[in-house]
């Protein structure tokens, strides 16, 4: 049955993050309404005005006067709109590779969200101008590198604006007919953003006073990876839950220490909601009932202190998830416009900075990498033979013969290791910019980057934990597991074929990896036990 299209997100209006998943990933269609109009005609406004006043005006910063240091610089009013063209064009130093086209469509999202919040003093041209780039599949080629995460992120914002005007470079990738399809299934061809726009039916726009400015003044860039990154990463800490109870499973573990009454008496809230996720999942286990009256006393702590490990990762993202949601609704530019009664004020401030979200995103990464750093011990009891409770050396059909999974948790560790170079914090570092004017920068650009690169290898890593507790479960046969591990089980089997002797491992890594991120092993095993956390 196709699925309806969904109604479109208002701009100007609070932005969830649902809402921004909804048009970054699966292309919902964005618009304003007339409130909205309003309030960008009336923020316009005060720029006219002073434009209007030509060389007579008092000097505004970004509107008659140079960047950065050269602040003070003032500009002829013959000047303005090529003072705004330059800015553009000089900030467009992008370096590296081009960002995903989900990232760059919430970067557009989010700019064209900060105009439409009304203190930006743009025209209403410039807003639209961004919300059709992004109904009609208008995609800038943003290159990741170069931004320092203050004065707004300059240079990838830079490369943004060029596409309105007709400059830099772009493709055109087609909205996907289902909500559920993603942008990044579509491999993106850049060519001249000038061509593209003409092939979607839009014409490039000129830059009027202040604009320029306006389109790279915040924080988009650094807030569009930071919500992706941390979307996935609360998918992930579901998934660690389900894939930990299944080792757990195979290891023989048992479920005591989720007892609901050890974590009413430490009540941190992620704790609570990860032992309430293993009950579920480890309810009614054959398995642990063969081996309720064994000699073991305690598991490991990677077994045992999932809730503690776990929820900690899920609190701290918590915190993330409030940064954020305030931030795509927050207004980053400088100078803002605030009308009041009978005139306006055009304040200079600070809201382009970083800071909040560099930490953020630092705290992130360091949260959810530790997912994968549990997930890798977890792993090697599952291979190692004096740890693994009966299972075979390595999970091998035949040991000596067969290497089994031994390779899979030097993979692993390779991840984890790797994990804690990009979990050093970006934002104990600054260096100063524009001739000491911008004398502290958050490099929260870098926090995001980061991030990025860590969620990816927590993703491979516990892609190699699922696939290794799949196999040491199928090693417990004829005993069953819980009915929750048991459906995770048959949901991995229909991605990848039990270990009968040694094969190509990465290609099945692969399968699992972009299943897992698809969040299919949670909705499969949800369908099974009810809803977790």
């Amino acid at each position: 049955m196709p699925i309806a299209p969904l109604s479109p997100v208002f701009l100007g209006l609070p932005l969830s993050l649902r809402d921004f998943a909804d048009v970054a990933l699966r292309g919902r269609a964005v618009t304003i309404n007339d409130d909205t109009r309003s309030r960008v005609r009336a923020s316009r406004a005060p720029i006219e005005s002073i434009a209007a006043a030509g060389d007579a005006a008092p000097s505004v910063y970004g509107v008659n006067t140079g960047f950065g240091a050269l602040a003070e610089t003032r500009i002829s009013a013959a000047d303005v709109r090529a003072l705004q063209i330059n800015l553009v064009r000089s900030h467009a130093v992008g370096l590296g590779d081009a960002l995903p086209i989900t990232a760059v469509r919430g970067m557009v999202l989010l700019r064209a969200q900060v105009l439409a919040l009304g203190h930006s003093g743009v025209r209403e041209e410039v807003l639209t101008q961004l919300i059709e780039m992004l109904n009609r599949g208008v995609h800038p080629l943003i290159p990741s590198q170069g931004s320092v995460g203050a004065s707004g992120d300059l240079a990838p914002l830079a490369h943004l604006a060029l596409t309105l005007v007709g400059e830099g470079r772009a493709a055109l990738v087609a909205r996907p007919q289902a909500i559920y399809a993603s942008y990044d299934d579509e491999i993106p061809v850049y060519i001249a953003s000038s061509s593209v726009l003409a092939s979607a039916g839009m014409t490039p726009i000129a830059l009027e006073a202040k604009e320029g400015l306006a389109l790279i003044n915040g924080t988009q860039y650094m807030a569009s990876l930071g919500t992706l990154a941390l979307l996935e990463a609360e998918e992930l800490c579901s998934a660690a839950d389900i894939i930990g109870a299944m080792s757990l499973e195979a290891l023989k573990g048992t479920s005591t220490p989720f007892d609901p009454r050890l974590h009413a008496a430490r009540p941190h809230p992620g704790q609570a909601s990860v032992a309430n996720n293993l009950r579920t999942l480890l309810a009614d286990s054959p398995i642990a009932e063969s081996h309720r009256n064994c000699e073991k006393v305690q598991d490991p702590y990677s077994l045992r202190c999932m809730p503690q490990i776990h929820g900690a990762s899920r609190d701290a993202l918590t915190w993330v998830r409030s940064v954020l949601e305030c931030e795509i609704n927050s207004v980053t530019d400088n100078p803002s416009v605030f009308l009041r009664d009978g005139g306006f004020d055009l304040l200079s401030g600070g809201n382009f900075h970083g800071q909040i979200l560099a930490f953020a995103l630092d705290l992130a990464g360091m949260a959810v990498a530790e997912l994968a750093n549990v997930s890798e011990r977890r792993v090697e009891q599952l291979v190692n033979p004096s740890l693994s409770a009966g299972l075979t050396p390595f999970l091998a059909a035949g040991s000596g013969l067969h290497s089994g999974f031994m390779i899979a948790q030097v993979a692993a560790a390779s991840l984890v290791s790797e994990n804690k170079i990009y979990a050093h914090p970006a934002s104990v570092d600054s260096i100063p910019s524009s001739a000491g004017r911008e004398d502290h920068v958050s490099m929260g650009s870098i926090s995001a980057r980061k991030l990025h690169l860590i969620v990816t290898n927590v993703r491979r890593g516990l892609s190699l934990e699922l696939m290794v507790a799949a196999a040491g479960i199928d090693q417990r046969a004829p005993v069953s597991p819980s009915r929750g591990v048991a459906s995770a089980l048959r949901s991995v089997r229909q991605i990848v074929a039990p270990m009968t002797g040694d094969r190509i491992l990465s290609d099945d890594v692969r399968a699992i990896e972009q299943w897992l991120g698809a969040g299919r092993l949670r909705t499969d095993v949800e369908a099974a036990v009810g809803r977790l956390a």
